[in-house]
Formats: structure tokens, C-alpha cells, sequence
């Protein structure tokens, strides 16, 4: 069987799975409520188990582009607190993103490159002379869905390694945003109490910051 077929329809079971059996029911915030109790017990009897099988169902969440990665991320700061659940959140997403990224890669580029490739090149050489800076942008400004933005840069000739790097420290301040908020998770009533808009307004900015040295490259042409 071709490899893109095979890896296709992994995806599609896995995406499949996680609707027929309503895992979404797990994800939810008020499902983190109810239960956050009995997850920190069964971290505390187990932890190196919990931390693997936390950071697994992060990565298959991410990896899969299915929504919950959101909830999860509080849940991290409400069993391992907020900085180490900040770090354990790190490593799942930019697992998970790294593998939703080559997989776009591996199936859609030759196709997308052979069917749009002279109107790619402009975007590709552009991506490529400033890649840290436009990733950075994407990753650390709340305005871009997160599994768009591990597709798209998958069908450009970014870098693995960029990529990783990238992705691994752009999301440091988001993940630790809301894995704060859930070591308060009593006082948080809805995801939507946590997004003020000074914390938007200081992640744009740190996007914006992040674009200067490609402005520069542009103004120096």
C-alpha cells in the first residue's frame, strides 16, 4: 500500500476514534473540573506513568489537529502547577506540532508544489530568509489556529529543525498563560476568563517584536 494512503487513513482512524467514542467529552473544561481531583491522585500514586501518558495524549491531540489542546494545557497547570506544567506541555505540543507538520509535508508538498509551485516560490524564498522571525509571529500572536499554522508551514521548504526550535520557544508564553490560570482553576468559571485583553494585547506586541529583523531585511532591499 502507498505510504501517504497508509499514513491517511492512520489519521483519518485516529480522528474517526476520538468522535465515535466522544473522547471530546473528556476535553472539556467542565470534565477538568469534576475530575481534577482524581487526576491528581492517580499523578501523585504514578507520576513518571502520568507525565508519559499526559505527554502522549497531548501529542496524538496536537498531531491529529483535535480540539482540546486548550484544556489540556490548563489541566497541566492544575495537576503539575505552572511551571512544570508549562514544560510538560512543551514538550506534547511541539511533539505533536512537529509530527502534524511533516506529516503535511510528507503527504500534500510534492502535489501542492507541482500544482502551485511558480506562485509558491515567492512565499517560499520570503518564509525562508526570515523564517524564525514569521514563525515566531505565528506562534506567539492568538489569532492563528495553532493545527493551520503546523499544516501550512508543512507544504514550505522551512527547515525541520527551525521548525522545532521555533515552535518549541514560541509557545512557551502562551502555554504558560493558561497553565497558570489552571493552578487557579477554582477561580476560573470558562476558558474565555482567561484571554483579558492586556495578556492579547502583550502577546501581539511580542509578535510584533519578533517581525523587526525581517522588517529590516525588507527595508535594506
Amino acid at each position: 500500500m502507498n505510504k501517504k494512503i497508509f499514513l491517511l487513513i492512520f489519521i483519518g482512524l485516529g480522528v474517526a476514534s476520538f468522535y465515535y467514542f466522544d473522547i471530546e467529552q473528556y476535553l472539556s473544561f467542565e470534565s477538568l473540573k469534576i475530575n481534577r481531583d482524581k487526576l491528581n491522585v492517580v499523578y501523585q500514586e504514578n507520576p513518571i506513568f502520568f507525565i508519559s501518558w499526559f505527554i502522549g495524549v497531548y501529542f496524538l491531540t496536537v498531531a491529529l489537529s483535535l480540539p482540546g489542546a486548550t484544556v489540556l494545557t490548563l489541566a497541566a497547570g492544575a495537576i503539575f502547577g505552572a511551571l512544570p506544567g508549562t514544560f510538560v506541555v512543551n514538550i506534547g505540543a511541539t511533539l505533536g506540532a512537529t509530527a502534524s507538520f511533516l506529516s503535511a509535508r510528507f503527504i500534500f508538498r510534492d502535489w501542492v508544489t507541482g500544482k502551485f509551485g511558480d506562485k509558491l516560490e515567492p512565499i517560499n524564498k520570503g518564509i525562508s530568509e526570515s523564517a524564525v522571525s514569521y514563525m515566531l509571529f505565528l506562534r506567539l500572536v492568538p489569532l492563528f489556529p495553532f493545527f493551520l499554522i503546523n499544516l501550512i508551514l508543512g507544504l514550505t521548504q522551512v527547515r525541520i529543525s527551525i521548525y522545532f526550535f521555533v515552535t518549541m520557544l514560541g509557545i512557551i508564553p502562551g502555554s504558560f498563560i493558561y497553565a497558570n490560570a489552571g493552578s487557579n482553576l477554582a477561580r476560573i468559571n470558562s476558558v474565555s476568563d482567561i484571554t483579558s485583553p492586556k495578556v492579547f494585547g502583550a502577546l501581539v506586541l511580542l509578535g510584533i517584536f519578533s517581525l523587526i529583523p525581517a522588517l529590516y531585511r525588507f527595508v535594506k532591499k
